[in-house]
């Protein structure tokens, strides 16, 4: 079975860019992505490409030739939707071809367009993430749905919008360096705390951005790398999904979610670790409660403790294991079908030192991506670990 290694890695600012179409900025991240890993565009034999509300943003669908011809790229191409999960699902196919060995170069990327739909557009399109029949048409929308999802923790595990806002200004401050994010700035807990409610106890700064913006991989087999001279040191060597019930009515519990646990176990499987020698980690924060139930289900923090985390400094850039030293989807943005891949490619950049808080987490040679769609009805998990 062929290792596969990250060649290159490519991203556009996140941020908000409605005159940009979703192939420009797709464009602009493979220019970045072919440029990192000096891999020709001839060899890609494929492109697998995430992407969520295409049809809906930019009245466009049958997106992966169309993002093929922007990557500059002569290839089958196949586009693959998982709500925010998109673009990971399309890496978590990559590391199958690529291992298999019926394939040995993949271009793999995402890109949304979302800020010209407006708030109202936007939300109105991310809300068919959820169960249109029992979910949408009783007027749920994300925030709604992850307030409900605080509110089932708080009860069942205690805690309150203190300590989320501590998540907020942890991940605000990560993003100042990161010239990749769309709030390159601070904020303190009461900024989070005297922000108009969204939806109770969520608030302005509980919540991601609306974003645009595009990312990509360029991954390649062990043996190509070898043969090519590439300076390819970091390697995704687990790879797992999860999935759940659709709408949180038919869950046993919203305080959890199963579907990550279940993505990262098979993820550590696979890798041959446990979550004890993860160094640094990338979640899926879409809201601050968000990141305190991805650290849970991966196994940073233990059920019921995920909630002080930020607070006691375990998941700060000074701590224990830090959590979404990118800025993470609440400060960096998430411009959805980039989001999987966007992680990724800041994790190969901490760990292989040159990301604007590489020297934080200098002695990490395995990190953790999380990547969840809707309220975690579908979850996909993958290693990243420095091999040469």
């Amino acid at each position: 079975m062929s290792e596969v290694r990250v060649a290159g890695v490519g991203l556009t600012p996140f941020g908000n860019s409605p005159e940009r179409t979703g192939r420009d900025l797709f464009a602009e991240a493979t220019i970045a992505a072919f440029e990192d890993a000096s891999v020709p565009r001839e060899d890609v034999e494929e492109v697998l490409y995430g992407n969520f509300m295409g049809e809906i943003a930019e009245h466009q669908g049958h997106q992966g030739p169309l993002m093929a011809d922007a990557a500059g790229v002569d290839a089958p191409a196949t586009r693959y939707e998982a709500a925010c999960a998109s673009s990971a699902t399309a890496v978590r196919d990559a590391v199958a071809r690529i291992r298999s060995g019926q394939a040995d170069v993949l271009l793999v990327g995402g890109a949304e367009r979302m800020s010209n739909l407006g708030t109202g557009g936007a939300t109105e399109a991310l809300a068919i993430a959820a169960d249109d029949l029992w979910e949408v048409r009783a007027g749920m929308t994300f925030p709604a749905a992850y307030a409900l999802m605080a509110e089932a923790y708080f009860e069942t595990y205690g805690g309150d919008s203190e300590d989320l806002a501590h998540v907020a200004v942890k991940n605000h401050a990560n993003a100042v360096e990161n010239d990749y994010a769309q709030y390159q700035r601070e904020i303190t807990v009461e900024d989070v705390l005297e922000a108009p409610r969204v939806a109770t106890p969520l608030g302005l700064y509980d919540s991601c951005p609306i974003s645009d913006g595009a990312s990509a991989l360029v991954l390649v087999s062990e043996s190509y790398a070898d043969r090519e001279g590439l300076d390819a040191s970091v390697a995704i060597t687990g790879s797992g999904q999860g999935g759940d019930r659709m709408a949180l009515q038919d869950r046993e519990t919203m305080a959890r979610t199963p579907a990550a646990s279940e993505a990262s176990e098979k993820a550590y499987d696979d890798a041959g670790i446990g979550p004890e020698e993860v160094g640094v980690a990338e979640v899926h924060d879409c809201f601050t409660i968000a990141e305190v139930l991805a650290i849970e289900a991966i196994g940073l923090a233990s059920e019921g403790e995920g909630i002080a985390a930020a607070r006691e400094g375990r998941t700060t850039v000074e701590g224990e294991v830090p959590v979404n030293l990118s800025g993470g989807l609440k400060a960096k943005g998430h411009p959805v079908g980039a989001t999987g891949v966007s992680q990724l490619a800041e994790l190969t950049k901490l760990l292989r030192g040159d990301h604007p808080h590489g020297d934080r987490v200098e002695d990490a040679d395995v990190g953790v991506a999380h990547n969840a769609g809707g309220t975690v009805a579908s979850a996909v998990v993958h290693v990243l670990e420095v091999v040469a």
